[in-house]
């Protein structure tokens, strides 16, 4: 793949859902800047949505990086920066609080999946979906150990426990994975609130053919529809063809939500 950059258009939508009172989740979509985040905050209160919203508020200050390790290094130093304010918080109010968090980075034809926790990022690449993050939880580690099975997983009672977050300790635990950014991709960031939900086919089903817009409010809506018992948070980016493969327009980028 060559630094020519492709269309893409993004989208995100968020709620509370059917359940909660508050909406403790939040999102970033930057396609100028090449980033897309979702943070589901935890620790009761408003202090969840304290912590999902120092995340994005950080990530948000970035800016145009100069190149694609110029734009990790301004997430990563962002995000050290929001694990510090959430960590003055915890300490302020005497509780624990923090927040999942996960990000796609794209650049120069490449992109990058950073996160921690058990918000997810999902690929769909020649109408086939698979999962690049790997959930941060108690029942995702016995998964790996062989103590139980998938289709175990799946109703395990402490299934949403995580084991690392940002904001509980000082040190943040990242985990990423990368790759190069090929026509007809598209990549789905999700908070659990989707994925208590909806499976992987349905996720694919719903956003092979239909617009980012209209594939995140289809799959809001088949959350609300079976109960939404969490917060739900659903931001898509679809890349296009790159035409005649020039550059893009600044217009061709699009970004609502």
């Amino acid at each position: 793949m060559n630094n020519v950059a492709l269309p893409f258009e993004s989208f995100g939508v968020s709620h509370k859902g059917c359940v909660r009172e508050l909406n403790e989740d939040n999102y970033l979509v930057e396609p100028q800047t090449g980033l897309w985040v979702v943070a589901d905050g935890m620790g009761g209160h408003d202090a969840g949505e304290v912590a999902s919203a120092s995340i994005v508020d950080h990530l948000a200050t970035i800016g145009i990086a100069s190149s694609a390790p110029d734009l990790r290094a301004r997430f990563e130093d962002r995000l050290s920066r929001a694990n510090a304010e959430i960590r003055g918080i915890s300490e302020s109010r005497g509780i624990t609080i923090g927040s999942t968090v996960a990000a796609l980075l794209a650049m120069d034809g490449r992109f990058a999946c950073l996160w921690a926790g058990d918000s997810r990022v999902y690929l769909i690449r020649n109408a086939s979906i698979s999962q690049i993050s790997k959930d941060h939880t108690e029942v995702q580690e016995l998964v790996d150990r062989g103590m139980i099975s998938e289709s175990e997983a799946r109703t395990w009672p402490r299934r949403n426990v995580i084991t690392h977050a940002v904001g509980v300790s000082d040190e943040i635990v990242i985990d990423f994975q990368q790759g190069e950014i090929m026509p007809g991709d598209i990549f789905v960031l999700s908070t659990d609130g989707l994925t208590a939900h909806v499976s992987d086919a349905e996720i694919e089903a719903a956003t092979v053919s239909a617009t980012p817009q209209a594939a995140c409010e289809n799959l809001l809506e088949t959350v609300l529809a079976r109960g939404g018992t969490d917060n739900v948070t659903i931001v898509l980016v679809k890349i296009g063809d790159g035409g005649d493969g020039q550059s893009p327009r600044p217009d061709l980028y699009k970004a609502e939500g």
